[in-house]
């Protein structure tokens, strides 16, 4: 079956040779799993950063077909999306490891991006008690993680655009969640937001592309203050608004305030540090704005 794969994809693939690589097997792998699957296209195909999905019709009924880049946080998708069997999350329908490759149930196109947004962080909050199941003994542990980047934070020059007060709080933090047991063992998203929860027919909402690890469900929270940043600036009152947010998200999941609280330090602290090196300034003033508003 040809097609055209998307623009965006093409284009990023004129200056990436590791992307444009696997772009250039991608439209055999979907022509192959369509043959072999038995499915029929449903629609123009769709792109994320890391995939293609092409809707389809399968003997399943509507689903999407996702042929991932291969890298190392997506890993372990298919494992994620084989260990909920649909509880809180899409359900799989088929997989092909080999070819990083799955056939998952269609959801519908609309996210919590235009739900009120603390309508929103109970939406995902209320998911987090049916994703943070026992984590499988093959996903990476995130103290791995945390550990390299803690490195790295370290080693910022003095003069970075980061107080360097936040630098060595967020590593001592850091530190002492690598060092914790309670910092692994359950399966964590790790890119819970907005974007990636999707409304569905048989729930409401339900996640998908996770970025699996084995983890601490406190990890999950900075995402849903820092995404839909323009909305916390129009406030005129980012403290408020960052804070009010966290507190929505641990109240309904029942986290505890003070291990969601220095998660959120560290993963802001990460962020603020990678905003440096591609030289996003925006993004570094928002992340130490986070990390002031929830630990204040």
């Amino acid at each position: 079956m040809p097609f055209d794969l998307p623009d965006e994809l093409v284009a990023r693939a004129s200056s990436d040779e590791v992307w444009a690589a696997w772009l250039r097997g991608v439209p055999r792998t979907v022509r192959d799993l369509l043959d072999e699957w038995q499915l029929s296209p449903d629609g123009a195909p769709m792109h994320g950063r890391t995939a293609l999905v092409v809707p389809v019709r399968s003997a399943e009924g509507a689903a999407v077909l996702k042929v991932v880049l291969p890298h190392e946080e997506g890993q372990h998708e298919i494992l994620a999306l084989q260990t909920w069997h649909g509880r809180g999350a899409a359900r799989l329908l088929r997989a092909d490891p080999r070819r990083d490759a799955m056939l998952v149930e269609r959801l519908h196109a609309r996210d919590l991006t235009r739900e009120p947004v603390l309508a929103a962080c109970e939406a995902v909050a209320g998911l987090y008690a049916r994703l943070h199941v026992p984590a499988p003994p093959q996903l990476v542990p995130l103290t791995r993680y945390v550990e390299r980047w803690t490195d790295d934070l370290e080693r910022l020059p003095r003069d970075a655009p980061i107080p360097r007060r936040v630098v060595d709080q967020a590593a001592h933090l850091g530190r002492s969640f690598v060092s914790d047991a309670a910092s692994v063992g359950r399966l964590v998203h790790a890119d819970l937001h907005y974007e990636n929860v999707l409304a569905a027919d048989r729930e409401p909402w339900l996640a998908i592309d996770p970025k699996p690890v084995s983890g601490d469900p406190h990890y999950e929270v900075a995402p849903l203050l820092s995404n839909r940043w323009d909305e916390v600036v129009a406030t005129g009152d980012v403290r408020t608004a960052v804070r009010r947010r966290f507190h929505t998200v641990v109240d309904v999941a029942g986290l505890d305030e003070q291990r969601a609280r220095d998660w959120v330090v560290v993963r802001e602290a990460h962020h603020a540090m990678w905003a440096i090196e591609d030289d996003d300034r925006d993004r570094v003033t928002a992340a130490i704005a986070i990390l002031k508003a929830v630990h204040d």
